[in-house]
């Protein structure tokens, strides 16, 4: 079965269009059952109804003519119940309908599974035989299994074929939708820019050679030419991004200049291989490594590799570079989207990405968030050839991404727009000073602080420190681990732009979806594995090291407090209160009165909510990682685009969690804390108040929001809403509403996400 389906897959995929790609599945699955017929019947989106589209058995004029209403015949009521109907004697069953252009009645026997794609079912696979039987379990299996392994294909098929479609005018079709994952949040609209690797490293032959110096020479050359074109796409790029940010580009060249890379080339070419078979081998050789090592930091270094491999390759191939011809409105779409494609086009012109594959953690997403530039990643039914020059429609709120949008979608995405526009304006009318709610309360706003631009004099008066330092970017922009001095000085930087306020700084977390290209973690499920607290533990010369470079930095400021992530007992708690207290006695020996920190737990995942009272007793504060936390509480990785849209933070078994971790904090007198993408959320913050979270720790972006949506409820209010929502709420779908409708009655829609306004804007 496994050979008959790798081999059908195969030709789908190869299939130039949906007629094609469904001709083919009917005449491979005939054979291979040796039935009389079979059929596929899709799902027409406008009229509901089931169109025969494609049959081997049946006749041939009657595909795109039969058709059955939604809930009508066999093919009616498999695809209306979504499940298999298995039967010996078609004609007599209840639903039976037949359709006379197709010439069906010789056929008794019928078999019908549904083909589903993401919980939409596009059609109905069928087949049918002249004998009156049963077919087989196994017959029923294989079936089952060709819907389920072709319904991607045939959905991508489907749209695709929808794109190439015209209508009697001739214009393309409107309002075709592809769904991906919500990248960078934001609307935008603009002109598709479909851009194409610079050249294909897997075709080309394998040659040998008799002038391995003319070789390698070509090699060097083409290696400085793509150095050059790096160091001006940094500094390109710096004029819109953080140094921090683009310092990636360093990371590239150092790849380059990596013996693995440029040293297995030239071996092979010494070994008799032309440049460019030298450079495919050795390329796909390290893409292959780093691709098969499961994690997702180096999945996105073997997407650099291969893009870096391109390049060179273009080079040695000496293909002219075609001048970038694009408007002022520019949606860049590539299969990959990479740092590199980014800076090759003006900022001025550039409005959104779109990314066939990629994450929302991706290098291109990352410098994407901090252009302020709406991105929608991981969009794996896109068929790019159909969409150049196209109009699109961005929602990086949703992961959506809308070709040729109707004038009445457009007008609603405009005035999401405008709406964004009025909100921007609005938000510069925020009043400097502390955040309070409407009753007096005060909330502390706190940073979470690592690669982004500096903050505003009006910003920094808002904020009462960093809530959030991620350490490890210390680690990820550095070929190895950087040593004590190193660390300090950085430390130092941090704690110094924000005395005397405290600077909360998360020890090295790595592991699960951040992984160090100098210190590989390969395991099967690196979010269940060895990350966090887990390696530093298990490494205490590269913890012992990190804690002195922070309490050194420390000195004379009196402001750092050291945060410990994915902690998942007591034990581990107490284990890293000993090390700390350890290199604190050292360092006194050494004369440097440094001060104690204030130490806190990251509650990320379940055990800690269950412990954290324990917890609480043995931490000076807790802080709770939203992200992670709503990851493992709803067993749902967010960067996979299957699942993406089930990451729900508003769920109330996450809020119930929230509430848990709260209330252990409260009872222990101690502070409890919020870092993620809740904090900064307007409708979240008012319920994390009403839980008693006592600081809000976001990105630069996120303040002005959450000081104005503050100050429009009391506490009272807020406690209110969060009781209703952790008691009365049986999903998060129920508990948005409510905030959107709390929202609303403060008059305040440009704070509520467009989908959930009553106003005419877009909604679900």
């Amino acid at each position: 079965m496994l050979d008959i389906l790798r081999r059908l897959v195969q030709a789908v995929t190869d299939a130039e269009d949906l007629d094609t790609a469904l001709n083919i599945i009917v005449t491979r699955i005939k054979d291979t059952m040796q039935t009389g017929v079979c059929s596929v019947y899709l799902k027409d989106d406008d009229s509901g109804r089931w169109y025969l589209m494609a049959t081997d058995g049946l006749n041939p004029d009657s595909v795109r003519v039969a058709s059955l209403d939604s809930n009508e015949g066999l093919v009616g009521s498999v695809g209306a119940r979504g499940e298999l109907l298995n039967l010996d004697d078609a004609p007599n069953h209840p639903a039976f309908r037949y359709l006379q252009e197709t010439g069906e009645e010789p056929f008794q026997s019928f078999l019908g599974v549904p083909i589903v794609h993401q919980r939409s079912t596009l059609g109905v696979m069928v087949v049918q035989q002249t004998t009156s039987r049963k077919f087989s379990g196994d017959e029923e299996a294989l079936l089952v299994t060709v819907a389920a392994q072709l319904s991607a294909l045939i959905a991508h098929a489907k749209v695709s074929g929808r794109l190439h479609l015209s209508t009697a005018t001739g214009e393309r079709p409107s309002d075709v939708r592809f769904s991906g994952v919500a990248g960078v949040s934001g609307v935008t609209i603009g002109k598709a820019l479909v851009r194409k690797p610079p050249a294909i490293l897997k075709r080309v032959k394998d040659e040998r050679t008799d002038d391995a110096e003319g070789q390698l020479t070509e090699f060097q050359n083409a290696l400085a030419e793509v150095k050059v074109e790096l160091r001006r796409i940094g500094e390109s790029l710096s004029e819109h991004l953080d140094r921090s940010e683009t310092a990636l580009f360093d990371t590239y060249l150092r790849m380059l200049e990596d013996h693995t890379l440029s040293g297995e080339v030239c071996q092979r070419i010494r070994g008799g291989e032309t440049a460019p078979t030298a450079l495919k081998h050795v390329v796909t050789d390290l893409v292959a490594r780093f691709e098969a090592m499961d994690d997702a930091y180096l999945k996105e270094r073997a997407s650099d590799l291969m893009d870096l491999g391109r390049r060179i390759l273009s080079k040695l191939l000496h293909e002219s570079d075609d001048a970038l011809v694009y408007t002022d409105d520019v949606i860049l779409v590539a299969e990959d989207v990479t740092p590199v494609m980014l800076g090759e086009i003006d900022m001025r012109a550039l409005n959104g990405i779109v990314s066939v594959k990629g994450s929302a953690n991706s290098h291109a997403a990352i410098l994407a968030r901090g252009l302020g530039i709406p991105a929608v990643m991981g969009a794996v039914d896109l068929p790019l050839s159909d969409i150049a020059g196209a109009k699109l429609v961005v929602d990086g709120w949703r992961g959506e991404v809308v070709v040729e949008p109707s004038a009445h979608v457009l007008s609603e995405y405009e005035h999401v727009l405008s709406d964004a526009k009025a909100l921007a304006d609005d938000l510069q009318q925020v009043a400097a000073g502390p955040c309070k709610t409407a009753d007096g309360h005060g909330v502390q706003l706190m940073l979470n602080s690592g690669p982004f631009g500096e903050l505003t004099s009006q910003q920094m008066s808002w904020i009462d420190g960093v809530g959030l330092y991620r350490t490890e970017f210390a680690f990820l922009s550095r070929p190895r681990f950087p040593n004590e001095e190193e660390q300090c000085s950085e430390y130092r930087d941090e704690l110094l732009a924000y005395a005397p306020m405290p600077v909360v700084m998360r020890t090295l977390d790595i592991g699960g979806d951040k992984s160090l290209p100098y210190f590989s973690i390969d395991e099967e499920n690196p979010f269940l594995g060895w990350r966090g607290i887990r390696v530093t533990l298990d490494h205490p010369e590269i913890f012992l090291t990190q804690l002195r470079a922070m309490l050194r930095a420390s000195l004379g400021l009196g402001n750092l407090r050291i945060l410990l992530p994915m902690v998942t007992s007591v034990d581990e708690l107490v284990s890293s209160k000993a090390l700390i207290g350890r290199v604190i006695e050292e360092l006194k020996a050494e004369g440097l009165g440094v001060d104690t920190p204030e130490i806190g737990v990251m509650i990320e995942v379940p055990s800690a909510v269950y412990m954290a009272d324990e917890l609480a007793k043995e931490a000076d504060f807790l802080s709770v990682g939203s992200n992670d936390l709503t990851q493992y509480v709803l067993a749902v990785d967010r960067t996979n685009p299957r699942v993406a849209d089930m990451f729900d933070s508003f769920n109330p078994a996450v809020l119930r969690a929230l509430q848990q971790t709260s209330h252990a904090g409260q009872t222990a007198q101690i502070p409890v804390a919020l870092c993620g993408e809740m904090a900064g959320d307007p409708m979240a913050a008012v319920l994390l108040v009403g839980m008693g979270f006592d600081e809000l720790s976001m990105s630069a972006s996120g303040l002005a929001k959450i000081k104005r949506v503050l100050a429009l409820f009391s506490r009272d209010e807020c406690q209110q809403l969060a009781r209703r929502a952790t008691e009365e709420m049986a999903s998060g779908h129920e508990v948005m509403a409510m905030m959107a409708n709390a929202l609303l009655d403060k008059g305040q829609p440009l704070l509520v996400p467009p989908r959930w306004r009553h106003d005419g804007s877009v909604t679900t």
